[in-house]
């Protein structure tokens, strides 16, 4: 076959020329609108009647037959943050109960919906007073109510929800994303710090001898009162020495050949 000049260039050409008048085959937007997802179920909407007053009533009837707990009726402060929660916490409470169960579909007794144990309060509202209730310092204020509690109790983050306005899903979800919080109770907590200068005093083999004479690893929770729970440091402790070793927040002296018979007599409750 003879080469012609040209022809390469004159097939493109010819191709490009068709292509050109063929009908379109991308989705054009705005033109056409996007297929609806097929979980879409629509967008949340007051309703109004024909005078345009609203016909909400602030009932909370919503809020209570909600059985993910994500309807909160409540408002901003002056300072544009959640913080004015309309209506009672008995109210919100009610959700809990069988009939709120039962207008939500959901079965009677629900077993997602245990009740949780009461705590005293009076720490978790020093806390947020101390914080002006902004959530957008909730990491802040929940490192404090586990520094006073110990772990994160479910009451106490309803009680943060509640006093501060702000969603539950949002607090729930900081605790969860940050692995320093527990929301079980502990019998002891151990915590090793990570620096620099303590991976280089060889905090990393200590840490894998206490995982294993612990029966736990860095970061889990024990899921009974009397387990040990095996945590990183957020930052050294001044003038302590390295490795850095806490236990329940207070130094101790553990080196790398000595941590295997430290970890056996925390077990034992020898340590002193």
């Amino acid at each position: 076959m003879s080469f012609v000049p040209g022809l390469g260039i004159a097939k493109g050409m010819a191709l490009t020329l068709r292509r050109f008048f063929a009908p379109r085959a991308t989705i054009q937007y705005p033109e056409t609108a996007a297929d609806v997802a097929v979980r879409f179920r629509g967008r949340l909407q007051l309703l109004y009647d024909e005078l345009g007053n609203l016909k909400c009533e602030t009932c909370f009837q919503c809020a209570q037959a909600c059985p993910v707990e994500c309807i909160d009726m409540g408002g901003f402060d002056t300072k544009g943050r959640f913080h004015i929660h309309w209506g009672e916490a008995e109210t919100y409470a009610e959700r809990r109960e069988e009939s709120a169960l039962r207008r939500s579909g959901r079965p009677v007794p629900d077993s997602a919906y245990t009740r949780f144990e009461s705590i005293d309060t009076t720490p978790v509202d020093r806390i947020l007073e101390k914080f002006d209730y902004d959530h957008k310092q909730m990491l802040e204020i929940l490192e404090a109510i586990q520094g006073a509690y110990g772990y994160l109790p479910v009451a106490a983050i309803k009680h943060v929800s509640q006093v501060s306005g702000a969603p539950y899903a949002l607090i729930y979800g900081t605790a969860t994303y940050y692995r320093q919080f527990r929301f079980e109770k502990s019998g002891r907590t151990v915590a090793v710090c990570r620096c620099t200068a303590c991976v280089l005093a060889g905090v990393g083999r200590v840490t894998k001898v206490l995982a294993k004479e612990l029966g736990t690893e860095l970061g889990r929770h024990p899921t009974t009162t009397d387990g040990v729970a095996l945590e990183s440091l957020p930052a050294h402790i001044p003038g302590a020495p390295s490795p850095l070793v806490t236990l329940d927040g207070q130094p101790q002296h553990v080196t790398v050949p000595g941590a295997v018979a430290w970890a056996r007599n925390l077990t034992g409750g020898s340590v002193a």
